[in-house]
């Protein structure tokens, strides 16, 4: 007899253990699933940011794509006072480079000319909105703005990268 009720509280035991499981698994799917829904979602966020970042450079454009573009003038730019109470400068020679496979680049390509100009200003606003510090520390954070202004400018991102030939500072 004590083996036979042994074997029937097992059997409540087992079943109650089954009735929670099921339970708990009915009410957690719904927010696993909500989770995953998440997570998907700041994945895809951070694989478009990343995927943006990486057209902020020559990486993912093989070399015999890129056409660059020089800018025929060096800009002498007034940079950020540091709070020294000295006025600094630089000289920048700067390049663009664009991707001649991109869909917009058969279109695009005769405005970066025309637009010189305006492309001159950018670089010109950018960099005038750091100190010669901050400028020898980081100049591709600078390139990286640049080119993200341009892109927005031009509506495109057949501008893949902005290079600084020759950079003085005073």
């Amino acid at each position: 007899m004590k083996k036979n009720l042994m074997t029937v509280i097992t059997l409540v035991l087992v079943l109650v253990n089954l009735v929670l499981t099921v339970i708990l698994t009915i009410t957690i799917i719904p927010e696993t699933k909500q989770a995953n829904a998440l997570i998907t979602k700041v994945c895809s966020a951070i694989d478009l940011d990343l995927e943006s970042g990486s057209a902020t450079s020559n990486a993912n454009v093989p070399i015999d794509q890129l056409e660059v573009y020089n800018i025929a003038e060096s800009m002498t730019i007034n940079l950020k006072d540091d709070g020294s109470g000295k006025s600094h400068y630089a000289i920048v020679t700067a390049s663009l480079s664009m991707d001649s496979k991109h869909e917009d680049y058969k279109k695009m390509s005769p405005e970066v000319t025309e637009k010189e100009s305006l492309i001159k200003s950018e670089i010109i606003n950018v960099v005038s909105s750091y100190t010669m510090e901050e400028m020898k520390e980081n100049p591709s954070a600078i390139q990286k703005e640049i080119l993200k202004n341009l892109q927005k400018m031009f509506g495109s991102d057949f501008i893949v990268g902005v290079n600084f030939s020759d950079i003085q500072y005073q």
